[in-house]
């Protein structure tokens, strides 16, 4: 394993001796993060098989069989799998860090993985060619409250951490307004030039979301044509932004959001937090408005979710709790002005006093 893989990820190696107490830790620890609504998953290492089901059950038998076996339940689910040549640790955890705010594995003390030490009774030494290791938790004391701070320290640094990028949702049919809305002008610049503007006061790359020709002032961009599968609507351009880069914070703006200003955006970044898989503001009237929103790399899989549902709207991940529905500040509420139509497009030139 690449030791610098997971070094800026939400991910913890609890380690140490037989009889440290590391399971107990992490059982106090987990209880706590979960009762403040994060997402927490464990990997374990067991180097003597795994025993999860009694000889003779029917899942057992299927499992004997040869097949690989889902078990589903009304509060819970499993799967059973062979491990196959192509499964590894990385590969685990970066599946679950696509649904979780936090992974912790227990034991792999020799695998390069950040790490918190367990020292066990009388030990006070991290042992000689333990690498990576960026806490330890001393045999007496609150063990639970120590791995609670360092874990969500952890992923606050992680959220920090991740790089924004700025997507710009174009493509929409258009037919109220007769015409391409990324391409219209207010004053001297296209509507598309003007979102990528204000995206780019907060994130490091911008790519334009969609089809249709981009115009010459808003420079060079990326652009990302719906991927098959990706549905409709604004859920189509989510999708494939973050089939394109999942391990990255995506701050979209549509192109028909004339009103869009760097304070906006500033406002809408620093609603970030943890356990906050995505940003959705809601207006005056409580309407959520997704298409000036936040998504977090977990938001991705919700995505994926409404589109194999066959919805094209954002609106639906509000049934999540993950969800952050803050209500915009009336100061800045112009910014979420949607045009659609060339009155619209009119009145807003006229208040803008950019013809």
């Amino acid at each position: 394993m690449n030791e610098a893989l997971f070094d800026r990820e939400p991910v913890l190696a609890v380690c140490g001796w037989s009889g440290s107490g590391k399971t107990t830790a992490l059982e106090k620890a987990i209880a706590l993060l979960t009762e403040r609504g994060l997402r927490v998953a464990v990997v374990k290492h067991d180097a003597h098989g795994i025993v999860v089901d009694r000889e003779g059950k029917d899942s057992a038998r299927l499992f004997a069989a040869g097949a690989d076996v889902h078990l589903h339940a009304p509060e819970e689910q499993m799967w059973r799998l062979r491990r196959r040549p192509e499964d590894s640790l990385e590969r685990t955890i970066s599946s679950l860090l696509a649904t979780h705010d936090l992974v912790l594995v227990e034991g792999h003390k020799e695998t390069p993985l950040p790490k918190i030490w367990c020292h066990s009774e009388g030990e006070e030494a991290v042992p000689a060619g333990i690498s990576g290791v960026k806490a330890t938790l001393p045999w007496d004391g609150d063990r639970a409250a120590v791995l609670v701070s360092i874990a969500e320290k952890r992923i606050r640094e992680a959220v920090a951490g991740r790089s924004l990028f700025g997507g710009v949702l174009i493509g929409g049919e258009s037919r109220r307004m007769g015409s391409p809305k990324h391409i219209l002008r207010v004053g001297s610049r296209s509507l598309l030039s003007m979102v990528a503007a204000v995206l780019r006061s907060q994130t490091e790359r911008i790519v334009v979301l969609g089809r249709g020709d981009t115009p010459d002032d808003a420079g060079p961009l990326d652009q990302l044509g719906d991927a098959p599968g990706s549905g409709q609507g604004p859920l189509a351009g989510l999708l494939t932004a973050f089939r394109w880069a999942p391990r990255v914070c995506w701050v979209v703006g549509a192109c028909d959001m004339p009103g869009i200003s760097v304070e906006a955006l500033a406002w809408l970044v620093d609603q970030r937090r943890p356990g906050c898989w995505a940003v959705i503001p809601r207006d005056a009237e409580g309407r959520m408005q997704p298409t000036l929103a936040l998504y977090e790399p977990q938001a991705g899989a919700l995505i994926d979710t409404l589109v194999a549902r066959g919805l094209r709207a954002p609106r639906a991940l509000a049934q999540w709790s993950e969800i952050h529905t803050p209500t915009i500040p009336d100061p800045l509420s112009q910014a979420w002005l949607n045009v659609n139509t060339p009155e619209e497009l009119q009145a807003f030139r006229e208040r803008s006093g950019s013809y």
